[in-house]
């Protein structure tokens, strides 16, 4: 790498972070992934990978190594109270349903993509910026670890409720709150676990739902409407003692996922899921990426967004930093993105309400939903209007510098 590459710090080391690693490397500037956690983030759930985010996999040169890490998943079963399918939406080859063709854990995602630059750019745990100072020039950030350093960029790909964009964007994050708090865990298998995904509405806007995994174990997750009351703060112990109560009649196997919950407190999380919007993704030589510029919320289209605008951002950068600087080559990559962010930002009317009833009559036109729209017929029908409509984002812009060798 020529010592006048363009250097830029990257904070963030889950997905969009490590894939904007690699391809800027590959664009002619010098990144520096900074992650935060003391190690690479292991636990996860299911990602689906989709549409232009498989595009990007491709020019990744990675699309065989994510396939051979496949969670198996078969497809998509939803239950009654008494855990018995009423319906379901099986993976069809060439087709993206509820189950994405490309499943895999976010932890298996993360590795593969860290590996791509391991021992070409610097990997750093354990530290973050706790100060940004920004010049014409540069950019100066001050570590927790208490070092100072300098770059020409800065780069902020973390999650929706990013730290570090704070200390650049302040107060201008825009939140819409989606009403729902989501609890996930990895528990042991069962004998009767199979590779379906299993999702049960029950009543007072709740779900439980079991996914299987690649690793001998199964990915569990309880939702659930309420007010938003800081659950995401108050300690493992004191989650666990909401959820116990929340669901201690919700039925099906809700006690065993608790129980496994509290097994292996090291992979649970819980969070409030929120759309995040920011009026402008950048700020002088700073800019933010993926769910920290766009969190959209319960979408599965998060990891092929954070994908794609890593892959655009270092593209643009690559085609126009240094002729014309960095405002350029941001206006150009929130130009190509921002529709694509939008409108996967746009929920129709009621959801993700109306996936949460709370009453029985409710569920039962859920369930008449579900049946109808698994018809194969209507699955079909359905599946081709999605191909076949105009999207803002068809296909990746070409960046000579991006292709895979």
């Amino acid at each position: 790498m020529n010592s006048q590459s363009p250097t830029v710090l990257i904070s963030g080391g889950s997905i969009a972070g490590p894939a904007l690693a690699w391809a800027l490397h590959r664009a002619g500037f010098a990144p520096t992934l900074l992650e935060r956690a003391p190690s690479m983030r292991v636990a996860g759930q299911n990602l689906d990978i989709r549409s232009t985010g498989r595009a990007v996999i491709e020019q990744m040169g990675l699309t065989e190594a994510v396939l051979k890490q496949n969670t198996g998943e078969r497809g998509t079963r939803f239950l009654d109270h008494t855990g018995r399918s009423y319906a379901q939406f099986p993976v069809e080859a060439g087709r993206d349903g509820s189950t994405a063709e490309m499943e895999i854990l976010r932890g298996d995602l993360s590795r593969l993509l860290l590996d791509l630059t391991e021992n070409e750019i610097p990997h750093r745990y354990g530290d973050h910026v706790t100060a940004v100072e920004q010049s014409p020039e540069g950019v100066e950030v001050v570590l927790a670890s208490g070092g100072t350093e300098r770059y020409d960029l800065m780069v902020i790909a973390e999650g929706r409720r990013s730290r570090t964009r704070k200390l650049v964007f302040g107060d201008d994050v825009v939140w819409r709150d989606l009403g729902e708090y989501v609890a996930y865990g990895t528990i042991d298998r069962a004998d009767d676990d199979d590779d379906w995904w299993h999702w049960m509405t029950s009543t007072n806007s709740r779900m439980i739902a079991l996914r299987p995994d690649n690793k001998g174990t199964s990915r569990a997750n309880l939702a659930f409407f309420a007010p938003d009351l800081g659950l995401e703060s108050i300690g493992f112990e004191a989650q666990m003692h909401v959820l116990r109560a929340h669901f201690a009649d919700a039925g099906w196997k809700t006690p065993r996922i608790l129980d496994g919950f509290e097994a292996y407190p090291q992979e649970f999380y819980l969070e409030r899921f929120a759309q995040v919007t920011l009026p402008s993704w950048s700020r002088g030589r700073v800019v933010a990426l993926g769910d920290a510029a766009w969190g959209s919320g319960p979408t599965g289209m998060g990891t092929s967004l954070a994908l794609a605008g890593a892959y655009v951002l270092a593209g643009e950068l690559g085609e126009s930093y240094a002729g014309s600087g960095p405002a350029a080559a941001f206006a150009g990559y929130e130009r190509v993105m921002r529709p694509w962010a939008d409108k996967v930002q746009s929920f129709p009317p009621g959801i993700p309400r109306l996936m949460f009833p709370k009453s029985r009559a409710g569920l039962k036109v859920l369930k008449r939903v579900h049946q109808v729209a698994a018809s194969p017929r209507i699955r079909h029908l359905a599946e081709q209007k999605l191909v076949s409509r105009p999207s803002p984002l068809p296909h990746l812009p070409d960046y000579p510098a991006l292709r895979a060798g």
